[in-house]
């Protein structure tokens, strides 16, 4: 395996001709500590748990998706703009690409859902959402539909605070990720990203009941989240799947 490309906090490589354009508005990532061997069995064959100092980490991150649009057509207005929550994991590909694997992408609009599933072979599930903020603080809830289980379930609320000047390394991990990592056909496949440099924020988390993790087949959370960052959002341009494979890693 090759050494895991740098972690940057700009895109190493602009997306010229995107797949999808879309805009991530009213983030809040909220981070758990994990042990590799937790995670390696859930990742795409060909990559393998992403570390920093040793560590890997699962993310719970909910957000606005707003105005998805295809190619260079202007985005949706309605179908493309809708709460999504995301069980994420870190992975890093034999080339030394680093990503994310989605362990479940909770949406409240079912066509893009289907098309996501079927389409992108994507673990998109149908839920019953909502992205409220007032004032400093935002509240995100998630109530599974379909496919289930009915029993997961997501609400977060948090605070937003001041500004981050200077992101730490760990954070730029957590955050700057430009690539997914999706199984397909015995290997992975990679889709690259790209936006402008994450404008983060601290954030207290006031509330945090949540099923999202377990469902998705990892172990229930049991310590507070080491990381807790906000984000006003930032424009995307999403490129076609690589069509190099991962080769499995050694």
């Amino acid at each position: 395996m090759q050494t895991p490309a740098p972690i940057t906090p700009d895109a190493p490589a602009p997306v010229s001709t995107p797949l999808l354009t879309q805009q991530w508005l009213d983030l809040c990532f909220v981070h758990w500590a994990l042990p590799p061997d937790a995670v390696a069995p859930l990742l795409p064959r060909g990559t393998v748990p992403d570390t920093y100092d040793g560590v890997t980490y699962v993310g719970l991150v909910a957000f606005r998706m707003h105005k998805v649009g295809w190619l260079r057509l202007p985005g949706v207005p309605y179908l493309g703009s809708f709460p999504e929550t995301n069980v994420r994991l870190y992975s890093v590909d034999a080339h030394g690409r680093r990503g994310v694997v989605f362990r479940s992408m909770d949406a409240s609009r079912l066509i893009p859902v289907v098309m996501g599933r079927f389409g992108f072979r994507l673990p998109y599930v149908w839920s019953r959402m909502a992205v409220r903020a007032v004032g400093d603080t935002v509240t995100y809830t998630s109530s599974r539909r379909w496919p289930g289980p009915r029993t997961a379930v997501s609400r977060l609320r948090v605070r937003c605070g001041e500004r981050i000047e200077e992101p730490t390394e760990l954070e730029h991990f957590l955050t700057a990720r430009w690539g997914m990592h999706n199984g397909f056909f015995g290997g992975a496949s990679y889709l690259a990203n790209h936006h402008p440099r994450w404008p983060l924020h601290r954030a207290d988390l006031l509330d945090c009941e949540e099923s999202l993790v377990t469902a998705a087949g990892l172990p229930a959370p049991r310590e507070a989240p080491v990381s807790v960052l906000y984000s006003p959002g930032v424009p995307v341009r999403l490129g076609a799947p690589g069509r190099r494979r991962a080769t499995p890693a050694a």
